[in-house]
């Protein structure tokens, strides 16, 4: 199967999975974007206008991620983007370790299909999946290698929109943090074209 089949499958099992928050959801927000990304955004939870429409991200704080995206040259259809949960919890409340839990193995796959070389996460619940200890206060928008799936990938933590929104501080770190993209995307081409050259000199990424 190709990615999209892969996707569309995974899709199925997870609609017709026992998972918690369905019965109060409208409707399952699985992904979207460009399946062929090299860039995986997550986020937390779907809220009210991404529950009616079933895609991540379109309502205040997708209109902030969509600017912000463009503002590095990035086009919101070039990226891949999800939630750890994939059904809106009541009042927009926060995800229960239980319910990302028990997301886990449908997110975890979908990372796998889409196969990224650079993870952004939104928030520090979709941060946490990939490694407890961490403050987003002070890690966010710093670039790191992790593990996933026994292939090295760039992680690079965000402030999720929505605080953003809140926040002018916040904010203001959140557009900056965003400057970094580019630059991690530019090493991480050179590192491919150096090891493709057959060079022995490994390019530091960060």
């Amino acid at each position: 199967m190709d990615k999209k089949e892969e996707l569309d499958k995974l899709k199925r099992e997870a609609i017709e999975a026992d998972l918690p928050l369905k019965s109060g959801a409208t409707q399952m927000v699985f992904g979207d974007g460009n399946i062929g990304s090299s860039l995986f955004f997550l986020g937390e939870a779907p809220g009210f206008f991404e529950d009616q429409k079933g895609i991540p991200f379109v309502g205040r704080a997708g209109k902030l991620l969509n600017e912000t995206l463009e503002g590095i040259g990035i086009r919101r259809l070039e990226i891949w983007i999800s939630n750890i949960i994939y059904y809106r919890p009541p009042e927009n409340r926060d995800p229960s370790p239980e319910e990302i839990e028990a997301f886990k193995i449908f997110v975890d796959r979908q990372i796998e299909i889409i196969d990224p070389k650079i993870i952004v996460t939104l928030g520090r619940f979709s941060m946490a999946k990939f490694g407890s200890g961490m403050k987003i206060s002070q890690v966010h928008g710093k670039p790191r290698w992790i593990l996933f799936n026994q292939k090295k990938r760039v992680l690079i933590p965000m402030y999720h929109p929505a605080a953003a929104l809140r926040s002018t501080n916040l904010l203001n770190a959140f557009k900056s943090d965003f400057d970094n993209i580019p630059k991690v995307i530019t090493k991480i081409e050179n590192m491919v074209l150096e090891s493709k050259k057959g060079n022995s000199e490994q390019i530091t990424l960060f």
